[in-house]
């Protein structure tokens, strides 16, 4: 019998499963046990009755058999609530299940519950009226970002091996830095979203929260590939943890250029060098050369808003202005502007910039094969707010994280977050990101891969599970 949940990766855990070292059903019930008695207030919903039956007729031969899993609280699962975070939806349930759930139970994983997210996915800080505030299992006193912060949380805190989440603005890189744990945005489509996607500002994509790069990798194998119910998908790509570690000759020579601020963000001191080190390191050991580089990023974080906003209003319906009190400041006051502000005349503001925005990407990737920058500007802030805390001095606007995350959601790209170890203040992990042109995550697998085994991170945090 376990009495704790698997803190190895998924894959160990397919392993030991297969060995026949503990059996699914006792994984599972480990994993519930914990969710129970932890303090991180990560899951919003747990199917016990269904993930025991999932269990009990696991097949461990595959991907994922007989893993417990979360989903982000922002998918859709039918049956499941589907609340969005959001008070004045509390009573939906979900009709229909995403493609990305179908492929990972079709793969063996075991569907737990659903991990707590920030309203909407609108903010880096996962608390919400309906939930409550989720808590960094690093140090419950601060947050485990936003808005894929229950997935961050449960696999960093020891709950779950692996977790989707969901990425339209920062938000599995955020929480990935934040909680020590791997997040890759995938290029546009490369997982489908449907059925019954919204195609809004064409920003967001799906993928996960792991502790490995093979995790993060395998999770690609099962979920990538066109669906015809997201017409923005991608053709399936083959292999991506069987050939885990064979582009080495490919990535000697590549050209890699060093910004941990973007040239926008402010970025801590502590942060930038730890960026700068880490980022040297994996360089050398990865054989490509560093360079300098020109860095013009358009400030957009106003403008991604706004342009976000049209499903949040779609979503609430004729629910507006009457449900305001109900609502998180910050989805309230977006709310309020979009009602307000929101006219062609913003929107033809939004698409200028945003083309500003994909040339002065596209002109980086002509200097640059990969740019590593943080993957926030600080360590994780308090677990209630503020968002913003000044910076060696320096005052801090609301949308800073937005500036290091936000321009890969824009111009579609992939980008990945890796741990490079604990801030000296209080010992929150620190993230690093590494951003490469479109269609290239098998680069960026490679790269985290190298970083993993030369300088490995804890799986779980100190203590786990909490």
């Amino acid at each position: 019998m376990a009495d704790n949940p698997w803190l190895g990766d998924a894959c160990s855990l397919v392993d030991e499963l297969r060995r026949g070292g503990r059996s699914p059903l006792e994984e599972l019930d480990a994993t519930l046990t914990a969710i129970d008695h932890s303090d991180l207030n990560a899951w919003s919903f747990v199917d016990p009755d269904a993930a025991r039956e999932a269990a009990r007729a696991a097949d461990v031969s595959l991907p994922f058999g007989g893993v417990p899993i979360g989903v982000k609280e922002l998918t859709a699962v039918a049956g499941w609530p589907a609340t969005g975070a959001s008070v004045p939806l509390r009573d939906r349930i979900a009709a229909h299940t995403a493609t990305s759930v179908t492929r990972l139970r079709a793969a063996g994983a075991i569907a737990v519950g659903l991990t707590t997210a920030s309203e909407f996915g609108g903010v880096n800080l996962t608390r919400t009226h309906l939930n409550g505030v989720t808590h960094n299992p690093w140090d419950v006193a601060h947050t485990p970002g936003g808005s894929s912060g229950g997935a961050a949380s449960a696999v960093a805190g020891g709950l779950c091996t692996i977790a989707t989440g969901g990425d339209g603005g920062g938000s599995i890189r955020i929480p990935a830095g934040f909680t020590g744990t791997v997040g890759l945005k995938n290029t546009y489509g490369r997982i489908p979203k449907g059925p019954h996607m919204a195609l809004v500002s064409l920003t967001a994509v799906n993928g996960c929260l792991a502790r490995s790069v093979r995790d993060v990798a395998r999770h690609l194998d099962v979920c990538n590939g066109f669906d015809p119910r997201d017409p923005y998908s991608l053709p399936r790509v083959e292999g991506w943890e069987r050939d885990l570690g064979s582009y080495r000759d490919t990535l000697r020579g590549k050209r890699c250029a060093i910004v941990p601020d973007l040239g926008r963000a402010i970025v801590h001191p502590e942060i930038a060098a730890r960026v700068i080190e880490h980022g040297r390191a994996l360089a050398a050991d990865a054989g490509l050369d560093l360079v300098d580089v020109e860095l013009r990023l358009p400030e957009l974080s106003f403008e991604w808003a706004l342009s976000g906003l049209s499903e949040i209003v779609m979503e609430l319906g004729d629910a507006w202005p009457e449900c305001e009190a109900d609502l998180t400041p910050e989805i309230a006051f977006g709310v309020k502007i979009a009602h307000d502000v929101y006219n062609i005349g913003v929107r033809a503001r939004i698409e200028a910039q945003r083309i500003v925005m994909n040339e002065a990407m596209a002109d980086l990737f002509e200097q640059a094969d990969f740019v590593i920058a943080a993957s926030n500007p600080d360590i994780a802030f308090a677990a209630e707010g503020p968002m913003a805390r000044e910076i060696d001095g320096a005052k801090v606007p609301l949308g800073n994280n937005g500036a290091l995350t936000i321009p890969s959601n824009i111009y579609g790209n992939p980008a990945i977050s890796i741990p490079v170890g604990q801030s000296d203040r209080g010992g929150l992990p620190i993230g690093m990101q590494v951003l490469a042109p479109h269609h290239r995550e098998a680069w960026l697998l490679d790269l985290a891969a190298i970083a993993e085994r030369e300088r490995p991170w804890p799986l779980v945090a100190p203590g786990a599970p909490l």
